[in-house]
């Protein structure tokens, strides 16, 4: 098992999308550390609010598609969500080490191996709640290395009320005339669904000195065609 390599990226950033989650279950230390041993120049993952205020890594809103639980996030304690163990990727091997990270531990992993950390905020937080991941990034360090991406609006204006140098990217599935105007009214960059991504919104980000981030790009004929486009940073499962 290994990555597939994307040889010809010449300036573009590749981020690991949930870790390297082509290769371990998402949103995983080993998936981090998976990420942390290549070249991958960011690691992504997603952080939530458990029903308890405390912070926990894992995409979904409960844990039906990655433990088949019926258990919510926001509706579930850390304590009972940290003691799931999941399966590896085949949904059969038993391992101990898969279970739901705490964002230090996803952090301390991108700190150690050198990697920017992009931390997509879920769901509309509450102003506290964003401050506070925040603050928990910061005193670990790693605020200058962090790219903060949410596709909540209010998500992205609480931060930037509270870190306006903070770097983050508005997460969209297009490049219409709103997206680019709540982008560039609210000092953001971009990070646009691949498939969505047009010439004439990349020019228009660079023009205005952003960054365009486009995700979740797998294979290498997508990969090319975003090359061409002139994108900054292409996310991915698999792409190396």
């Amino acid at each position: 098992m290994n990555t597939i390599k994307f040889e010809n990226k010449g300036n573009i950033k590749m981020i690991a999308h949930r870790g390297v989650s082509g290769l371990e279950r998402e949103n995983t230390c080993p998936a981090f550390v998976a990420a942390g041993v290549k070249s991958y120049w960011g690691i992504e993952t997603d952080v939530h609010v458990t029903l308890d205020g405390k912070f926990i890594i894992i995409h979904d809103d409960d844990l039906r598609r990655v433990a088949g639980l019926d258990m919510g996030v926001e509706t579930s304690n850390f304590d009972d969500l940290r003691a799931v163990r999941m399966t590896d990727r085949d949904g059969v091997t038993a391992r101990a080490d898969i279970f739901l990270p705490t964002l230090e531990e996803y952090l301390s992993i991108c700190k150690k191996y050198g990697k920017v950390a992009v931390l997509e905020l879920k769901r509309d937080m509450e102003r506290e709640h964003v401050e506070g991941i925040a603050a928990a990034v910061e005193a670990m360090g790693m605020l200058e290395s962090t790219t903060f991406i949410s596709f909540s609006k209010q998500n992205m204006l609480y931060l930037r009320a509270a870190y306006p140098n903070a770097t983050a990217q508005f997460l969209s599935g297009n490049t219409d005339e709103a997206t680019a105007k709540f982008i560039l009214d609210n000092n953001l960059d971009a990070d646009i669904y691949y498939k969505s991504m047009t010439k004439e919104f990349v020019d228009l980000m660079h023009a205005n000195g952003r960054v365009v981030n486009v995700w979740t790009v797998d294979t290498l004929e997508a990969a090319e065609q975003m090359l061409e486009l002139g994108v900054d940073q292409i996310t991915s499962n698999i792409l190396e």
